[in-house]
């Protein structure tokens, strides 16, 4: 739907696309692990649209070391491997903005000390308010002020409040279980969709609307649910990072397609009540214009400015 969405490339197409009425689309790649060793891809990937890349996902890569090594201690490189290095340096080349939320910490740590451009975090919150390894202490989101990059604090639910979001989950599970009793279907947990056949696959995907949709009316009439993660906890940490690193280094981000959502922001019809809350906290139009991606559209100018800098 071209007179709907546009491709951006820069900021300058992103404030051309916004202001002429249409949806603004960007490329991101979550994981630079199909690249494989060609480190010449980076400019292909780069050409055909792609802005920012997570050299690690969930799971180590060749390049970097992920942050799911914290849940068994194993760990390929001890932060990025040599052909990681280069990667770093392949980014900068071209102009591609290095996404730091999935590596584990000390790769984050070696990636801003090879890093000659910002970097971002495109997806996670403040480790000291939520324990989680996919979220950054304060040495990292201080080292990333340090580089000048930004970190987009993320509103999944398991990121922003472990305890509330277990306890939601756990209440959940017996509920939607009791849904597709009711229904008379099958129930499966998501952690066990891989190990399903193919048939359970698609009974899953068929049959999950329908007892979410049973569920969620049978706990709207309860008063014993725990409570959900929601617009105020995320907001406590923006607050957090705003304080400690300062309004320039900080955005927001959703992660919908990767399990985001939380109670009064669950999908992009209620982006405004996050920007409810933060005029409610006393932020002002200017600091939430540069929450709401301002800062991440500074590091990209300064980062295609590096890239022109290093191909003369």
């Amino acid at each position: 739907a071209p007179e709907q969405i546009e491709l951006a490339l820069n900021s300058e197409d992103v404030r051309r696309i916004w202001n002429s009425g249409k949806k603004v689309a960007m490329i991101g790649v979550e994981n630079a692990y199909p690249i494989g060793e060609d480190l010449s891809l980076f400019k292909k990937y780069h050409e055909l649209g792609a802005r920012y890349i997570s050299l690690a996902h969930n799971g180590h890569s060749q390049f970097s070391d992920s942050n799911t090594g914290e849940r068994d201690s194993i760990w390929l490189h001890n932060g990025l491997s040599e052909l990681g290095k280069e990667a770093v340096k392949e980014m900068n080349r071209v102009g591609i903005m290095i996404d730091v939320s999935h590596p584990s910490k000390e790769s984050i740590l070696q990636t801003i000390a090879l890093s000659k451009a910002p970097i971002i975090a495109s997806h996670s919150s403040a480790r000291a308010i939520c324990n989680h390894s996919r979220n950054l202490d304060d040495e990292q989101l201080l080292a990333i002020k340090e580089n000048g990059g930004v970190v987009q604090t993320v509103a999944l639910a398991a990121y922003v409040s472990e305890e509330k979001s277990q306890a939601r989950s756990d209440y959940m599970r017996q509920i939607y279980i009791q849904a597709a009793d009711s229904l008379g279907l099958p129930y499966y947990d998501r952690s066990q969709f891989r190990s399903l056949s193919g048939e359970q696959q698609q009974e899953y995907m068929e049959n999950r609307p329908k007892i979410r949709a049973l569920g969620n009316e049978l706990v709207a009439s309860r008063t014993n649910a725990p409570e959900p993660t929601n617009i105020s906890d995320f907001v406590d940490h923006i607050d957090y990072m705003v304080n400690l690193i300062g309004i320039d280094h900080v955005g927001i981000s959703s992660d919908f397609d990767g399990g985001g959502g939380i109670a009064g922001w669950s999908d992009a019809s209620e982006t405004f009540n996050v920007t409810l809350e933060l005029v409610k906290r006393g932020y002002t139009k200017e600091q939430i214009e540069k929450l709401w991606g301002g800062n991440l559209l500074r590091v990209l100018d300064e980062v295609q400015a590096i890239a022109k800098m290093l191909q003369q």
